[in-house]
């Protein structure tokens, strides 16, 4: 099997495997993801291959998830093309691929034509990863960054320019900063983490970062970079850089991470345990089945700037094979096992409030 921090490193890869369930057509979807790899599997194994696309921010997840799975299940291939949410869409949109991974929920214009894939059914969101947005930097000699959401937009947008600048000494009163230049980096490709991060700006500091949100970057300025990995690989070879990307990405790559004021005014630390409380504060703004999240960017306990990361799947119109594939594979990730792993690759788990309705709504599937 690729290791999950090779998997962050190349764009398209195929998980394939073995996966022979051996407890198949049993549906365990208790409150709080009970229930174990193998019997949360739902329905017979279905022996096909399986292309999926979407998401950087999830692929550590679904390279783990992958592995796990292959342990009960046999005979069955998935196929998951990490390359970037907004690709993941159109390729679901247009039928190449049985589910979709996106950082952010479909959009209004996005729900007709995925909608039109599904034929018989709608297109759901299900929310699978909460994942931690680390504000990443590369400066000698300054750990333990502090940036308010004021600071951060005023960097992001241009206004602040160096990294003496008094806004970010009224953030470090103690550190020794230098005048060196800031040298924004972004996501250059259509992405959900570029979304969420722009959503946090917009919600925490509207007098300052005035550009529009979306998957694609609007602000003036800055070096674009795609995927997560192209970020993080800027990041570490340009003295003075600030980006954001996921905290797996951040790990995996070493580099430093800024403590983020939430709306308590507190600078809180980027972890898996800081996101699950920042993330707690969500709720569902989707109908029916549908899962769409809002999450509160203004949070006043946890890690503030979080991404939810969605599986974007037809909630039925699938060919048969496809449909028991995806309805079994996302069993298993809504799973207590599944979610269990997701800790240790730098993520957070789904808030028991929220799965629940998951498992339910992958229940449905058809």
């Amino acid at each position: 099997m690729i290791n999950s921090t090779r998997l962050a490193a190349i764009g398209g890869v195929a998980l394939a495997g073995a996966l022979a369930l051996t407890a198949c057509g049993t549906d365990n979807n208790g409150g709080g993801g009970s229930g174990s790899g193998a019997s949360a599997a739902s329905g017979d194994c279905a022996k096909t291959t399986v292309n999926a696309a979407g998401s950087t921010a999830q692929a550590n997840a679904i390279s783990e998830w992958t592995k796990g799975y292959q342990q009960n299940c046999a005979g069955a291939n998935l196929n998951y093309n990490a390359n970037g949410s907004g690709a993941g869409i159109q390729a679901f949109t247009q039928g190449q691929v049985a589910f979709a991974g996106s950082d952010s929920a479909l959009k209004p214009e996005e729900h007709g034509p995925a909608d039109a894939r599904c034929k018989t059914g709608k297109a759901i969101d299900l929310p699978m990863v909460v994942g931690p947005i680390a504000v990443v930097y590369n400066l000698k000699g300054v750990d333990g960054l502090q940036l308010s959401p004021t600071t951060l937009a005023g960097i992001f947008a241009g206004k602040v320019k160096t990294w003496d600048d008094a806004a970010i000494k009224k953030d470090n009163p103690q550190a020794k900063l230098p005048s060196t230049a800031i040298k924004t980096v972004h996501r250059a490709d259509d992405s959900g983490t570029t979304d969420n991060f722009t959503k946090f700006l917009t919600a925490t500091a509207p007098d300052i970062w005035k550009f529009a949100g979306g998957k694609k970057w609007t602000a003036p300025g800055g070096q674009g970079a795609t995927k997560s990995d192209g970020v993080s690989t800027v990041v570490k070879q340009t003295e003075g850089a600030i980006s954001y990307a996921e905290l797996s990405y951040a790990t995996n790559g070493k580099l430093q991470t800024a403590k983020v004021a939430n709306g308590s005014g507190q600078f809180v630390e980027v972890s898996s345990d800081t996101a699950s409380k920042g993330a707690a504060g969500a709720t569902v703004a989707g109908t029916g089945n549908d899962l769409a999240l809002k999450v509160d960017y203004k949070t006043k306990d946890g890690y503030p700037i979080v991404l939810v990361t969605y599986e974007v799947a037809c909630e039925k119109g699938l060919p048969d094979q496809q449909a028991k594939f995806v309805k079994s594979y996302l069993t298993y990730t809504s799973s207590q096992q599944g979610q269990s792993v997701l800790s240790g690759l730098g993520y957070a788990p789904l808030p028991d409030s929220i799965l629940t309705k998951v498992q339910a709504a992958v229940k449905g599937l058809s």
